[in-house]
């Protein structure tokens, strides 16, 4: 009984935490206010729960990624070894875009990943949850594979654009969907259409000699 009550209390303060986060950026709030949106009395809870901040954004990140990489691992399988590039990108992209669609809406992990991502001190823990990804391992080898001749430095910067790109499109579309306004794709799938269109157009780009 004490186990589940637990449960459910830590499952409550990631929720809390997520939207928060997500809403105000995470050191624009405080353990306090992520109690009481968890509608927790004792304001330590999130401390005696999780420790640290960073503690509390690797749990809301892994709570996640777990799912992400069921799907991404799934699409790695179904491709085998005869994945052109736009496969492979769409293996880097629709498993987030499926995972949100699957939540409904409204969601916050689009913006709560902008907000890490984009946050010096924290950014490294998202980081750090996709490199221990072994299908993005598999993605970034068979990228590689399909584009033998570019420079390193080359490759290196156009994976940051991807990240950027994916990360920061998703947030968008989802900060829409949560207030009701407009946007430029009817649904997740159609958005990482778009995404991988893009994506197929970065990574095909000449690359400039100087």
């Amino acid at each position: 009984m004490r186990a589940s009550r637990a449960s459910a209390t830590r499952e409550l303060i990631l929720t809390a935490a997520e939207r928060l986060f997500a809403e105000h950026g995470v050191f624009a709030v405080s353990n306090r206010q992520v109690s009481e949106a968890a509608e927790q009395g004792n304001n330590t809870a999130v401390g005696y729960h999780f420790g640290t901040k960073a503690d509390l954004v690797r749990a809301i990140a892994r709570k996640h990624s777990g799912q992400i990489e069921e799907i991404r691992q799934r699409m790695v399988a179904e491709i085998g070894d005869d994945g052109d590039l736009r496969a492979w990108l769409a293996c880097l992209v629709r498993p987030t875009t499926e995972h949100l669609a699957d939540l409904g809406n409204p969601t916050w992990y689009g913006r709560f990943a902008a907000q890490v991502t984009t946050d010096p001190t924290l950014r490294q823990i998202m980081y750090e949850e996709s490199l221990s990804s072994p299908s993005l391992v598999r993605i970034t080898a068979a990228i590689n594979g399909l584009l033998p001749d570019m420079p390193d430095e080359v490759r290196a910067e156009r994976r940051d654009m991807s990240r950027q790109l994916m990360v920061h499109m998703v947030a968008e579309r989802e900060r829409a969907l949560a207030d009701g306004t407009p946007t430029p794709r009817s649904s997740w799938r159609d958005t990482a259409d778009g995404l991988i269109d893009a994506l197929v157009g970065l990574w095909l780009a000449p690359v400039s000699t100087g």
